[in-house]
């Protein structure tokens, strides 16, 4: 989700500099949805490359795969732009029909993606990921990015039905691996916190364990409510309308951010120089931690309050 997220910004540049531009874009059906909330987007094209790898020979595969090609196939681009620079989102831009272009090997994650390319550009690799991209777009379409990163997305209005009135905050607690979890206790101790300030605390889940550590928290911080499991559109008005989101290193947490909302990412086994949230004017969100460096309680509570009063 997060490769996803820091693309947005490219959108907006391209359209800048090229207004007269129709941009589609390739992404992995669970984060098709995020692309859709740029206005500047036209036809968004589901790829499904993680779930067909549990089944690569199976019948149904076999079919996805014919119906995602005959698709990409349908136009003939100006430009096929791969902006992740690896193998899988390599051949994919090789099967579309265009000039296809992308980061030389030096500067791609996997550098044999390069092999793909009708062309490569060198961006160093000593950027924020989101600059990166920005670099990418714009030494191959031939401009130069002159204004601060613009997100351009929007929450789509979203029935919430079981949100409470009042302000509340979003705690991301979940993430794709353990050793990235902040301590429990440490959010127990924040959610205290925020009820004290008036804010109920809201704490998403995408699977089971995550709901049960969701209802765990719920029962330690009064006020706190424990969604359904939310789509991403969902997802993306409850936290544009929150008063403030704390979480870890977590692809909602780039959403937040890139949907302007007051944001404190904690990093606990990974560093964020290069990858953590990202606004234009460093106002808006704040990285804390850092590999074997979990930021502590008062320190978040510090940087909730720089980000509200922000």
């Amino acid at each position: 989700m997060g490769d996803v997220i820091h693309n947005l910004p490219v959108v907006s540049d391209i359209l800048a500099h090229h207004p007269e531009s129709e941009i589609d874009w390739v992404a992995e059906e669970s984060f098709a949805a995020i692309p859709a909330l740029h206005p500047g987007v036209g036809t968004v094209l589901p790829v499904a490359l993680r779930r067909w790898r549990k089944a690569p020979f199976a019948r149904h595969t076999r079919e996805e795969i014919r119906a995602f090609v005959r698709r990409l196939q349908e136009k003939t681009y100006d430009i096929v732009l791969d902006s992740q620079g690896l193998l899988k989102s390599a051949l994919i831009a090789r099967l579309a029909h265009g000039s296809r272009a992308g980061l030389n090997r030096r500067s791609a994650r996997e550098p044999l993606a390069a092999l793909f390319y009708d062309y490569t550009v060198a961006v160093e690799k000593n950027r924020h990921a989101v600059e990166r991209n920005r670099l990418l777009a714009a030494r191959v379409l031939g401009y130069t990015p002159d204004t601060p990163a613009d997100y351009g997305i929007a929450a789509p209005d979203a029935a919430l039905p079981w949100l409470a009135e009042g302000a509340y905050a979003v705690f991301l607690h979940a993430t794709s691996r353990d050793d990235k979890l902040w301590d429990e206790a440490h959010w127990v101790e924040l959610g205290a916190r925020f009820n004290a300030q008036g804010l109920h605390c809201v704490l998403p889940w995408g699977n089971q364990a995550e709901r049960a550590r969701s209802l765990r928290l719920a029962e330690q911080i009064p006020h706190s409510v424990v969604p359904p499991r939310l789509t991403i559109d969902e997802a993306a008005a409850l936290l544009a309308h929150s008063r403030v989101a704390v979480g870890v290193d977590t692809g909602l947490v780039h959403l937040a951010a890139a949907l302007d909302v007051p944001t404190v990412a904690l990093y606990c086994t990974t560093e964020p120089g290069l990858t953590g949230v990202h606004t234009p004017m460093g106002t808006s969100a704040v990285n804390l931690g850092g590999i074997g460096n979990p930021p502590d309680v008062a320190a978040v509570i510090a940087a909730t309050e720089q980000v509200m009063a922000a």
